[in-house]
């Protein structure tokens, strides 16, 4: 499942960002369960996943939208050729410029791109911030933009949450798989799900999902009903 959103609420800074205690403590009982694999896929790089998140030390990590991915102890780190390194530092001097000029706006740094953050940011200029970016990397190559909820991500890896489940299903051999998103980037894996799995949409906008919620908080009784379901 994703995190943000989902087992966290939304929050304006992201390092304040926590999982609701029921959601946690139901998503730890799930992970304890004999035959159930449980993995957090998130926007998040692994490091910052790992520090909001706490995560149960046997559920499986897939962060930067699957650019990065932990499946336990020698997993190896995410490396980056010359020309992707190079193509790096141009997004990040991009969206470094549109902070200095934008009031409310943020740059986060991941080991694969660099995220524009503008909740804190007025409407207008969250959006200029957007606009400047997307113009000072119009046609460059190896750079993959992608937007949610009031941030703007460019990566060097190009990678999505669809693909990350084919992996974790592939890997575990999982025969269902059940997945909780919120954002338009857990749209792809909503899309990647098969006959027999389950998507959770929470909150508002269309979706590919069976399934809707309207909140976080409504998240911890749906994991408690698969956990019931499945002890």
């Amino acid at each position: 499942m994703d995190f943000d959103g989902t087992m966290s609420p939304l929050v304006s800074r992201a390092g304040d960002a926590r999982p609701l205690p029921a959601a946690a403590a139901a998503f730890a009982a799930l992970t304890a369960l004999e035959g159930t694999t449980t993995a957090l896929v998130s926007g998040r790089a692994l490091a910052s996943l790992r520090a909001v998140a706490s995560p149960p030390a046997r559920t499986l990590l897939v962060g930067s939208h699957g650019a990065e991915v932990w499946l336990g102890p020698g997993s190896p780190a995410l490396s980056l050729s010359p020309t992707q390194a190079q193509a790096l530092e141009l997004a990040r001097a991009a969206v470094q410029s549109a902070v200095d000029n934008y009031p409310g706006t943020v740059a986060e740094q991941k080991p694969a791109g660099v995220v524009l953050h503008y909740r804190l940011a007025s409407e207008r200029d969250g959006q200029a911030a957007v606009q400047e970016v997307r113009e000072g990397l119009t046609g460059r190559p190896g750079l993959f933009l992608s937007e949610g909820k009031m941030v703007l991500e460019i990566s060097v890896v190009k990678a999505d949450k669809g693909e990350s489940l084919a992996m974790l299903r592939s890997t575990t051999g999982a025969t269902a798989v059940v997945f909780v998103g919120d954002d338009v980037t857990d749209e792809h894996g909503f899309a990647a799900l098969q006959p027999g799995d389950l998507g959770i949409k929470v909150g508002p906008g269309d979706t590919a999902a069976a399934v809707r919620i309207g909140s976080p908080e409504q998240v911890p009784p749906v994991l408690e009903l698969i956990l019931s379901t499945r002890a």
